[in-house]
């Protein structure tokens, strides 16, 4: 249906837009899963009794009665609550129908124009009357729908009552990033020569759900899945409500999640493209409907989420395809050319399952206080500490001369990991990080049994969410 042509705006009878926005919700939320064909006639009631014109404010008992009647009646017709926490389209015809409670109620302490404004619009039409807005506010849902756009306050309903659905169940959020993150995507024309064999070990896209490369001819494209990726998303899904959220842009974004969740079985519509981001070159947890305190991030790219790193789980990249590693500066084999991959068992999914799982148990198990109160950042942050904990560090001829040591990047990972960083030696140190072993302070630690470790050692701590062998990381003996 085409809002240009087809929409009432100017219809004597508010209910054809009421209908119309019906129509246009259900088909999108059709389309998005086919597990929700039982919820569509959900809130079919509304349609007759939301309508917005100047005898709202005068009408009959009657029909302030009958629209109470439709809400009772849409929420007793509500699914079982783990599935209607995905239903974001059902929930915002929930909010037209309150709305209108507001409304007829002559107690109801919000006037029409403020009703509108902060429940939101439809393209450039009032959610709840379908009349034109000449101003834009709060933040638009693309996503969700093409042209849906929720007030501020619309906004924070939802996500509280996403929040207690939730919270319920046992549930947080999870905000997945694609490339390197899920999987590694490249242009066909960038393949090298030693790539060429993967074009006969291609995995069919008639049927996905047990394949992991595919070729995308449409899209000139060959993408391969992450190892253990199928296995992390069925049980993160049992933990969390999920999101894509990628640079890539739409088409791009729907492609890859046809990949991933053939079935539609954990993201639904929460797919999240470039093109849908309220910041160029930022992602941001503002078009995402879950509270801050409850969401968790997963991405390879700590800049891209300037404003929400309290919530990132920093991935190690997925290098499978040689232009990646070209992509990132990195001059050696990609994965594909040493034709190896990640193991299943330790790789970086299987390893940040595992700091999920305990994420998640502390959230719910462990912590006393109120479940509304808990934030997920607080738990996150306990967790990170306890992986050097107990070690004491100094750096040697690590960071630039003159350089502020506490700002670099490794001191402020090992203190966050929980190590004590210090400037100088004392025989409290543990662990001296350098990339020589023949510094003054590297000598130190040969000579009085320290660990003598790679820089490298903090970074994969900071990855596998765990502290490493000391062993494999040791400083190569300077040449006589």
């Amino acid at each position: 249906m085409s809002l240009m042509t087809d929409s009432p705006v100017h219809s004597s009878s508010s209910d054809d837009f009421a209908a119309f926005l019906d129509a246009e919700l259900d088909s999108k939320s059709s389309d998005s899963s086919p597990n929700e064909e039982g919820a569509k006639n959900e809130f079919d009631s509304d349609s007759s009794d939301s309508s917005l014109n100047e005898e709202a404010e005068n009408d009959s008992d009657s029909k302030s009665k009958r629209i109470k009647g439709s809400r009772v009646e849409t929420l007793e017709n509500v699914e079982d609550p783990k599935e209607s926490t995905s239903n974001i389209t059902h929930r915002i015809k929930r909010s037209r129908v309150e709305a209108w409670e507001n409304i007829e109620d002559p107690k109801g302490s919000m006037s029409n124009g403020s009703l509108e404004q902060n429940l939101g619009s439809f393209g450039d039409m009032c959610i709840l009357c379908g009349q034109k807005l000449n101003l834009e506010t709060g933040v638009t849902f693309g996503y969700i729908h093409k042209g849906l756009r929720l007030g501020n306050d619309e906004i924070m309903r939802l996500r509280k009552t996403d929040m207690k659905n939730l919270l319920r169940h046992k549930k947080l959020y999870l905000v997945l990033d694609l490339d390197h993150t899920l999987l590694n995507s490249t242009q066909l024309m960038h393949m090298t020569s030693e790539e060429e064999y993967l074009k006969s070990q291609i995995d069919s896209l008639q049927d996905v759900s047990n394949g992991s490369l595919f070729m995308l001819d449409f899209m000139h494209m060959m993408t391969k899945l992450r190892p253990f990726v199928r296995t992390f998303l069925k049980e993160a899904s049992q933990m969390f409500e999920m999101y894509i959220y990628t640079m890539g842009d739409r088409a791009y974004a729907l492609e890859m999640a046809k990949l991933l969740d053939p079935r539609r079985e954990y993201f639904n519509a929460r797919v999240i493209s470039r093109d849908d981001g309220t910041q160029r070159n930022q992602k941001g947890l503002d078009i995402v409907l879950g509270q801050e305190s409850a969401v968790l991030i997963l991405d390879d790219t700590e800049t891209a989420w300037s404003k929400h790193k309290d919530n990132l789980i920093l991935m190690e990249r997925y290098h499978f395809f040689a232009s990646s590693c070209h992509q990132f500066g990195f001059n050696c084999k990609s994965l594909s050319e040493l034709k190896s991959d990640e193991s299943d068992s330790d790789g970086a999914l299987a390893s940040v399952l595992k700091v999920l799982r305990k994420i998640h148990h502390m959230f719910f198990d462990e912590l006393v206080d109120n479940l509304d109160g808990r934030d997920v950042r607080e738990v996150l942050k306990t967790v990170r500490k306890d992986v050097l904990k107990g070690c004491k560090i100094v750096f040697s001829r690590v960071f630039p001369t003159q350089f502020q040591a506490d700002n670099h990047h490794l001191w402020k990972t090992a203190e966050q990991l929980g190590a004590t960083c210090f400037r100088e030696l004392d025989p409290s140190v543990t662990h001296v990080v350098s990339q020589e072993a023949g510094t003054e302070k590297s000598r130190w630690a040969l000579k009085n049994n320290k660990f003598l470790v790679h820089p490298r050692w903090i970074e994969a701590a900071n990855y596998l969410w765990q502290r490493q062998p000391e062993e494999n990381f040791r400083v190569n003996q300077p040449k006589n």
